[in-house]
């Protein structure tokens, strides 16, 4: 007898359908199955067997044939097994419906019949709500996850048994669906302000460094931290997160995907509210960093959409490393080509980075002496390229502090007080992109030519001041761009809607190399 249910694929961050066709029919026993399953799934064939028997089912001695159409999609990932173990039930007269064309079924299964969470889950969830499925019959654990697609049934099981039965009876299905404790859809995030996030209060003195952090955050621009060991780089980096405006829920919605796809989301986890901070280690491959395999994975640049990159120790990086981000800092997301198809991986954060001055660390620092010959320096600061050095937005020293400011200075400002005025300022560009009808425009790093033309209009001053600083400062034009944006944001936090000269030097002091 055949049976034939729905599943899904997870290819990025994108869901395909998948239909899994069973056939029992009568022949020596054996297990076939096609449909380009790579080794997960085709070891399901184990997981499933024992799974039946030991849930009290009767696994049928026959010819077993196991078909996952389309068969051009390569299937990956042990969420296939639930819906196998099911079809094989129906095919052998063990369930009553041998079709179940109105539910995506997914989940892995253990020897004793349980099941497991899942990855991937919110992309299939929104491809079965966009497809005019009814619902999904997913793990318990992934409940919380399913839920956040509104309009869609969560028959939500722990159990093979559990399965069986709520596909067999509509009342137990209702059941399984309002069982208690099965969260329902949110309407958006949770209130800001998380428990435990470092202040940028403890940071004393580094006022320059501290306008820099705002401005950045304001803007979503890109920073560079140059100084000493020691002198506060890391500690104001790991801050930045929390002066980061709240996210929208359209923003915790892709964040939460990106990192369903990448099974970072706990059993009974939902939607993500904090935004990401990301901190790879300086040992990382391009590969984890941007993201691929031969089943593409998201990497770090994608794990730190909408939130923040930190690289710590930047020229300790691999060259080959910094200069894929490249594209992402531009586009916003990363492209991975396989011979199978393409997929896009979202990628738009704020990269912050720290580095040394030289590789001793104390160039320029009049109480510790510098050993490094000025080869040694060229050669340092050359492991940062040009072109990546020319999309950092914002770069400046952090010295390191004497003993008087480190002992007696006052702590400096409160993050929440720096937030507050993030948060007016990100309000400002949202309602002037919002009017201007591009609504996937969200900060000013965003800025395209044709808004930039329209918003970023400098007076005549600042217009005199800018031109000469391209002359002596050698600025490319993707740096005129970027000094113009980064003055639209200075001007978005004092509140101004023109962009005037003390904003043009603001962003030209920020724009200087050290």
């Amino acid at each position: 007898m055949l049976a034939c249910l729905r599943t899904a694929a997870v290819f990025g961050v994108d869901a395909c359908p998948v239909h899994v066709e069973v056939d029992v029919s009568f022949g020596l026993p054996s297990f076939t199955m096609v449909g380009l399953p790579d080794a997960s799934v085709r070891e399901s064939r184990q997981r499933v067997r024992l799974a039946i028997r030991n849930s009290g089912f009767e696994y049928p001695p026959h010819k077993i044939t196991v078909n996952l159409s389309p068969a051009d999609v390569r299937k990956a990932g042990a969420s296939f097994d639930l819906p196998i173990a099911l079809g094989i039930l129906a095919a052998a007269g063990a369930m009553e419906r041998r079709h179940v064309a109105d539910l995506v079924i997914l989940g892995e299964l253990s020897l004793d019949g349980s099941i497991q969470t899942t990855r991937g889950v919110l992309p299939i969830a929104a491809a079965a709500r966009r497809d005019g499925l009814s619902g999904i019959l997913l793990p318990a654990g992934n409940a919380g996850e399913a839920a956040i697609v509104s309009g869609l049934e969560i028959v939500a099981v722990s159990s093979l048994v559990e399965a069986v039965r709520a596909l067999n009876d509509p009342a137990e299905r209702k059941a399984f669906a309002e069982r208690p404790g099965l969260p329902g859809a949110p309407d958006r995030p949770a209130p800001p302000d998380p428990p435990g996030q470092p202040d940028l209060a403890d940071v004393r003195g580094q006022l320059l460094a501290r306008r820099a952090l705002e401005v950045a955050a304001a803007g979503g621009h890109n920073l560079l931290l140059v100084g000493p060991p020691g002198a506060g780089k890391t500690m104001m980096a790991r801050r930045v997160a929390g002066i980061l405006p709240p996210l929208a829920f359209d923003e915790a919605l892709e964040v939460t995907t990106v990192h369903s796809v990448a099974g970072l989301l706990g059993p009974g986890g939902g939607l993500l509210i904090e935004r990401p901070f990301r901190a790879p280690h300086h040992t990382i491959s391009h590969a984890a960093l941007v993201g691929g395999g031969s089943h593409p994975r998201p990497g770090e640049v994608s794990l730190a959409h909408h939130g923040v990159l930190f690289l710590d120790e930047m020229l300790e990086f691999s060259r080959h490393v910094l200069e894929v981000l490249r594209q992402p800092l531009e586009e916003g997301r990363v492209t991975v080509a396989r011979a199978a198809r393409t997929c896009a991986f979202p990628a738009r954060f704020m990269l912050v980075g720290a580095m040394n001055p030289c590789p001793c660390g104390f160039a320029g620092d009049p109480a510790r002496a510098c050993r490094c010959t000025p080869q040694h320096m060229s050669r340092y600061r050359d492991r940062l390229s040009g072109p990546l050095r020319d999309r950092l937005d914002l770069t400046v020293d952090v010295p390191a502090l004497g003993p008087d400011m480190l002992c007696d200075s006052p702590c400096g400002e409160s993050s929440s007080s720096v937030r507050a005025r993030v948060v007016a300022a990100r309000m400002r560009q949202h309602d002037r992109y919002n009017d201007s009808g591009r609504a996937a425009v969200r900060t000013n790093a965003e800025l395209t030519p044709s808004l930039m033309a329209a918003h970023c209009a400098i007076d005549r001053a600042g217009t005199k001041l800018l031109a000469s600083a391209i002359r002596t400062m050698a600025l490319s034009a993707r740096g005129y761009d970027r000094v113009r944006k980064v003055a639209r944001t200075i001007a978005d936090l004092a509140g101004r809607e023109s962009i005037g000269a003390d904003q043009v030097a603001e962003a030209l002091q920020f724009r200087m190399t050290t």
